[in-house]
């Protein structure tokens, strides 16, 4: 059987990925360049300072981190639970992780409500010990934690599924615990994977808005991250909104393209060099 001669030249298949490529990419670009050219960067220097900026940059930082480190610590041992084991109901599970990622916002906000408000299920219980969630700080970090969930468990999941089985058997033959085979083998071979789903979440908490505001309530100061200050400011200071919009568009790009241009492996390299 011979083998087929390289085509020559771009074929009608490349040249509709790259017309498809250029109007998407532009389609996706044009509302941020918009919005970076409606503010200047001595625009943006001089209104960071305004307490309506600085409270709700301050409140979507610390609930957004809070939210991220509340899903990796619960999220790693769940997906290494899922790509390691079988077992009844583990379809079922894996929907019911996902399910936040597909719902609309303002109903995962009702949800939490209907949940943990003052009548809800586990909302009665909590009070029973004086803890409210509804319309607090807390509240918004659980809103985050709910819809960002989703964008770490995949991720995750996927890093400890593509681990070398046979390293795991080795390190099983060499009576190591499963608790050293997971700290020491799967979780820095799967470190890339588990930092993108890090990354995925904590962006996807930064910009949560419909679960925060339905559940949370839009509080200056208190419940007003970013996402809602913008809705606020968007009825009265157009130049807010931009400020505020531009500030997460930023901080989004940076989050991603820092993960995009990180060296392949290099978590797993860093810790080889220890050892």
């Amino acid at each position: 059987m011979t083998a087929r001669a390289p085509r020559n030249g771009i074929g009608f298949v490349a040249v509709l990925g790259i017309a498809a490529t250029v109007l998407l990419a532009a389609f996706v670009a044009l509302p941020f360049v918009a919005l970076l050219l409606r503010v200047s960067p001595a625009q943006m220097a001089a209104r960071l300072g305004e307490p309506v900026v600085l409270d709700a940059l301050r409140l979507s930082l610390v609930t957004s981190g809070a939210a991220t480190a509340i899903v990796v610590l619960l999220g790693t041992p769940v997906a290494w639970l899922l790509a390691t084991r079988e077992f009844p109901g583990k379809r079922v599970l894996e929907v019911l992780l996902d399910l936040p990622m597909v719902l609309p916002p303002t109903v995962a906000g009702f949800a939490l409500l209907m949940a943990f408000g003052r009548m809800g299920l586990a909302g009665q219980a909590l009070g029973a010990f004086g803890v409210t969630l509804p319309f607090t700080t807390v509240g918004v970090i659980v809103a985050q934690v709910f819809m960002a969930v989703p964008f770490f468990v995949g991720p995750a999941r996927a890093g400890f599924s593509t681990v070398d089985g046979k390293l795991l058997d080795a390190a099983a033959t060499l009576r190591a615990s499963e608790t050293f085979t997971f700290f020491r083998v799967a979780l820095p071979l799967a470190a890339p994977a588990l930092l993108a789903g890090a990354a995925m979440s904590g962006a996807r908490a930064l910009g949560e808005f419909g679960a925060t505001i339905t559940f949370a309530g839009n509080l200056p100061g208190s419940t007003q991250t970013m996402p809602l200050a913008v809705y606020v400011a968007l009825q009265s200071d157009l130049d807010t909104a931009v400020l505020l919009s531009v500030l997460l568009i930023v901080m989004a790009f940076v989050l991603l393209l820092g993960l995009r241009s990180a060296p392949r492996g290099w978590l797993w390299n860093r810790d080889r060099a220890r050892t």
